[in-house]
């Protein structure tokens, strides 16, 4: 730590616990009690019971988990591709050309979800597009949310690469799409895969836009937590609520080993 006094630092930890625990952990902790609870009897769930989770599997809350990393994973490759692209763009660009790629961009941040997702419900609603009730309008939707963190995340890397390894390629007679996938983006995959798990979790957990779009038949998992936790089942909901918290924290513990083992390479 950058505090050396004793004091000093018992300050610290006690400003930390005094946020971190009922902004982020009690709340997570609640959560935890009532997906394994069946009644609501004082200041916590109560009543034990694992049933909450056998129901799950014998609803359509796994065809919900589905349709959920169907899409995240949809979106994250897309995103990851063309944020990909967008940076490596930006970055050949003067001062001016790459702060306007910066901006469109990153306009999607700015933009309401709700927002958003209405304007691809009117632009997508009539021919020669005319994706409004298909699974497609949900994973351009999820795309179009999530690039722009892709194209920050190789942005601020390209920013920090050395370009002395290009320019040797270069110098050796190396194409310049030889130089692009056999030396920039493989010195790129550690941010490649940071910016592949943040483009994951965020479409896993994106609601506004997605109750905007989906159509009956592609329900992903938020959509049908907040549907239980709206109709009053607040102990399904948040059983639903883990499993989809488990399955994004798994997802970003595999994309951390690989982030892990490219670094060291």
């Amino acid at each position: 730590m950058l505090v050396h006094s004793r004091s000093a630092r018992w300050a610290v930890w006690a400003l930390f616990a005094v946020i971190v625990l009922p902004l982020f952990l009690l709340p997570l902790g609640v959560i935890v009690t009532a997906s394994v609870s069946t009644n609501w009897s004082g200041v916590l769930p109560s009543g034990p019971t694992p049933d909450n989770f056998t129901d799950l599997a014998r609803g359509t809350t796994l065809d919900s988990l589905r349709v959920s990393v169907v899409t995240a994973v949809t979106a994250s490759v897309s995103a990851l591709v063309l944020g990909t692209w967008s940076a490596l763009t930006a970055h050949a660009l003067r001062h001016r050309g790459r702060a306007v790629v910066d901006a469109l961009f990153m306009l999607p941040v700015a933009v309401p979800t709700v927002v958003l997702g209405l304007a691809l419900l009117v632009a997508f609603s009539s021919p020669p597009l005319l994706l409004n009730g298909t699974q497609a309008i949900v994973f351009v939707a999820h795309t179009v949310l999530v690039t722009a963190f892709a194209h920050q995340s190789v942005s601020a890397a390209l920013d920090r690469l050395d370009p002395i390894y290009a320019q040797v390629a270069a110098s050796l007679g190396a194409r310049p799409a030889r130089v692009l996938f056999q030396v920039r983006l493989p010195l790129l995959l550690p941010s490649l895969s940071a910016a592949a798990g943040l483009c994951f979790a965020l479409s896993m957990g994106e609601l506004s836009a997605t109750m905007m779009l989906y159509p009956p038949n592609w329900m992903p998992l938020p959509v049908q937590i907040y549907a239980s936790t709206d109709r009053g089942a607040l102990f399904s909901g948040a059983a639903a609520a883990i499993v989809l918290m488990a399955t994004t924290l798994l997802v970003l513990l595999v994309l951390s080993r690989v982030r892990t083992r490219a670094a060291h390479r």
